[in-house]
């Protein structure tokens, strides 16, 4: 809250220096400081990059893509989109999957199950901690809390299946009625 106390008193000196009142210069909300902090402080493996759609103005919504380097998912490509909620650190920021992935922890319709997402969300935590769970959803895949049943049967009890089956995915085939994009990084 210091911080936040602070920068709002530098604000208003460099709008009273630049003799203009403070209502030129846009106030930042707390959620607004606090992604601004979290974005400067990442820590982004090189299997991951970050991209702003709209602008650098616009930090509330941004896509991170991860590229895992191995494990069943290797060579793929998969992009989130990040929206950081008006209440953020208290409520967790909405994170979905672009495209279609054969995966026990996403469900078809790009949604994400991370536990820190959900129930465990804590506003110490930040959007690093997010990225980082993400990355390890696609090392070990959890079929013990899914979103696509099919897939963690498979995981569970057949992985030389499961790995065909995401292969497959990955290559833009079908896998049980359901097409998917090709997403094989190497191959783009």
């Amino acid at each position: 809250m210091i911080n936040l106390i602070k920068i709002r008193e530098k604000q208003r000196e460099a709008a009273e220096n630049a003799g203009s009142s403070t209502s030129t210069i846009k106030e930042q909300t707390a959620s607004e400081l606090r992604v601004h902090r979290d974005i400067s402080e990442l820590t982004l493996p090189p299997i991951c990059k970050i991209e702003f759609p709209n602008g650098k103005d616009d930090l509330m919504n941004f896509e991170v893509t991860i590229k895992p380097d191995g494990g069943y998912y290797h060579e793929g490509e998969f992009p989130f989109t990040f929206e950081i909620p008006k209440l953020y650190p208290h409520d967790a920021p909405k994170v979905k999957c672009k495209i279609k992935a054969y995966h026990p922890n996403i469900d078809y319709d790009g949604n994400v199950c991370l536990n820190i997402l959900r129930e465990d969300w804590k506003p110490v935590l930040n959007i690093n901690a997010i990225i980082y769970g993400l990355i390890h959803l696609f090392t070990e895949p959890n079929h013990e809390d899914p979103l696509n049943p099919q897939a963690a049967d498979e995981l569970r009890d057949n992985p030389s299946t499961f790995e065909l089956n995401v292969l497959s995915a990955m290559w833009g085939e079908t896998v049980h009625g359901l097409a998917y994009d090709c997403i094989r990084s190497i191959y783009k």
